[in-house]
């Protein structure tokens, strides 16, 4: 029987010989990359530089945008660097940190996405009584409640995955997952405590928030339908983003659980197509969201034009 001290390193099967194609592969990730990394800060520094916005809505969007950099962050160099390299393998260390910030940056997004649910639900049911509810350290709270638990949380979940005795180090994926590194263990009963506290994980990381969300929705449907033409509209301009987003992420989560726990479905998907579905959530969810709010968000589209240089964002 193997023991974990024994690697110094795991190998990344998830990547295959794709030729002179690598080369394209790479451009196009260190565009996504760039374009990540720039709407979400031109959105952060407009939100903090703009004083119009600094509203809880607006608040908790900041906070969006900076796990969105956080968790695109823990992808997308080491992908691009391991898509050009000939080994792809990477250290214990790394690899536990790579799957703490994929763990972390999950739960924030669904964390974010409930309270950002919940405040809207209390500014379109209770618009009198909004400010005095939300107040600013209210808001404070929620966004240390936001960062504060995914870490707690992935900490021991981290815990439980380093104490386990390997067997193997290859992981069948292009970045560390934790669900395929306690698949290595060397006795499924060392991993029975994993996978008890793992699905309580899934239950207050995922359920939980989508149920708050649920609800939220439920009221701010019950209220839009006695309400008036315009209210149904602001409802409708500052939710629809909401459930965009939330839709999105869901849907990438979704893929990941599927190709993570069941083989058979993904097998004779192409080795491409395979490993873009595998990292779709960590792809497409950073980008979407920055350019969906700056889009549709009325107040920041208006401090957009006004902060940012002509060239960037053109007055019209």
């Amino acid at each position: 029987m193997e023991n974990s001290t024994q690697f110094t390193s795991f190998m990344l099967a998830g990547y295959s010989d794709s030729g002179h194609l690598k080369y394209f592969y790479l451009i196009i990730l260190t565009v996504l990359y760039i374009s990540i990394v720039f709407a979400n800060i031109v959105l952060i520094m407009v939100i903090c530089m703009e004083r119009s916005l600094h509203e809880p809505m607006y608040l908790f969007l900041c906070s969006l945008f900076v796990n969105e950099l956080y968790g695109s962050t823990a992808l997308f160099p080491a992908l691009m660097i391991h898509l050009v390299s000939d080994a792809h393998s990477v250290s214990t260390v790394y690899c536990y940190l790579q799957i703490f910030c994929m763990y972390t940056y999950g739960s924030m997004e669904f964390c974010n996405l409930s309270v950002m649910s919940y405040d809207r639900y209390l500014a379109i049911c209770y618009p009198l009584q909004y400010n005095v509810i939300m107040t600013p350290n209210r808001v404070c709270f929620l966004i240390c409640v936001i960062w504060l638990y995914p870490f707690a949380k992935s900490i021991i979940t981290l815990f439980l995955t380093i104490r386990l005795k390997l067997c193997g180090n290859v992981i069948d994926k292009v970045y560390c997952d934790n669900y395929l590194v306690v698949k290595l263990a060397c006795s499924t009963s060392d991993t029975t405590v994993n996978n008890i506290y793992g699905l309580y994980s899934l239950v207050l990381s995922v359920v939980v928030p989508l149920i708050t969300i649920l609800f939220s929705y439920i009221k701010i449907l019950t209220i839009c339908l006695k309400s008036s033409i315009e209210t149904r509209q602001k409802a409708f301009s500052t939710c629809t983003p909401h459930l965009a987003s939330l839709l999105n992420f869901s849907f990438g989560c979704f893929l990941n659980l599927l190709q993570s726990r069941f083989d058979s479905p993904m097998r004779n998907v192409p080795t491409v197509l395979h490993t873009i579905l595998s990292v779709y959530f960590l792809m497409c969810q950073p980008l979407l969201n920055p350019i969906m709010y700056g889009v549709r968000m009325t107040k920041i589209r208006q401090a957009c034009k006004y902060i940012l240089p002509v060239g960037l964002y053109p007055k019209t």
